[in-house]
């Protein structure tokens, strides 16, 4: 069966503004750290793969000695995990709240995902903590349960490097070309390109104007048929989805997408092959039809 793998902050739920951009703040407000990243501040530090990179990238030695933390950088890790293990906890926190709805679509193609057998996954670079908690309200929990969750610090690089994706590879155990990822940024582009995964970009916050050359199709979302539609902005291979992306359309994309040779090999081979091609239609899938609508 194909594997359907999501990245978690901006496709799941557009987590980034309002999710963990206050958590960074309350949390450096408790440590006594004298920073508050403005909404244009932390668009440039969403391109940091990594929570506790991003709050690294704050340690210049002056801040650093200011804070009272040792001359050398390397002794620096301990404090920065303490910063991120509240910062997830305040995170997670608001997830509970229910600030951070499912983005359009999420739950409606999962279900129908599910439903036609297809393997779901999520690979991301944040802590396992926040990305679960971000899973069971995006689509529930008892379909959360047939996710694989890989994330966090499981593998050596952060995204843009392939490292999450060749893991999930591994860990799921079907090829590259059986595969689909959908991601929201360029550095999660480029990770899943490296390992030779086709690509479904939906732009979320903070990437509307990165650049998606690779990407089999780049939507605004993948829209609900009672809810905000689908704006495709770019479909090189022409799948032209029809107001939302439907898992017809998944499969679509698995046919056309050209085999992407990974640039950097993966440390293991997957150990089984997958024993059907990519199914053009679920089997039983709820919310197939044009007229229903599932909300996330």
């Amino acid at each position: 069966m194909p594997a359907l793998i999501f990245d978690c902050d901006g496709v799941l739920a557009d987590t980034e503004r309002d999710g963990h951009l206050p958590a960074f703040n309350q949390t450096f407000e408790e440590f006594g750290v004298p920073v508050h990243w403005s909404d244009a501040d932390y668009a440039e530090k969403v391109k940091i793969g990594g929570g506790k990179e991003r709050m690294r990238s704050i340690l210049s030695p002056e801040l650093a000695a200011e804070l009272g933390l040792p001359e050398n950088p390397d002794t620096w890790g301990d404090t920065v995990r303490a910063w991120h293990q509240r910062k997830t906890a305040i995170y997670t926190e608001r997830v509970a709240a229910g600030v951070l709805p499912g983005r359009p679509g999420i739950r409606r193609l999962t279900e129908e995902a599910a439903a036609a057998g297809w393997i779901l996954a999520v690979a991301s670079t944040s802590a396992e903590a926040s990305v679960r908690a971000v899973l069971e309200h995006a689509v529930g929990p008892e379909l959360a349960g047939r996710f694989q969750v890989f994330a966090g610090d499981i593998v050596p690089a952060k995204k843009p490097a392939p490292d999450i994706y060749q893991h999930a590879l591994r860990e799921l155990a079907v090829p590259a070309g059986h595969t689909l990822v959908i991601e929201d940024s360029a550095n999660g582009l480029q990770a899943a390109l490296a390992a030779g995964l086709a690509t479904l970009v939906t732009v979320s916050s903070y990437t509307a104007e990165e650049d998606f050359a690779g990407a089999a199709l780049v939507v605004s979302s993948l829209g609900d048929p009672d809810g905000p539609t689908a704006e495709v902005l770019s479909d090189p291979l022409g799948i032209r989805p029809e107001g939302y992306l439907r898992l017809t359309d998944l499969a679509a994309i698995l046919r056309a997408a050209p085999t992407i040779p990974p640039t950097a090999e993966p440390t293991a081979e997957p150990t089984a092959e997958p024993t059907a091609e990519p199914t053009a239609e679920p089997t039983a899938a709820p919310n197939a039809s044009k007229t229903e609508s599932e909300k996330p």
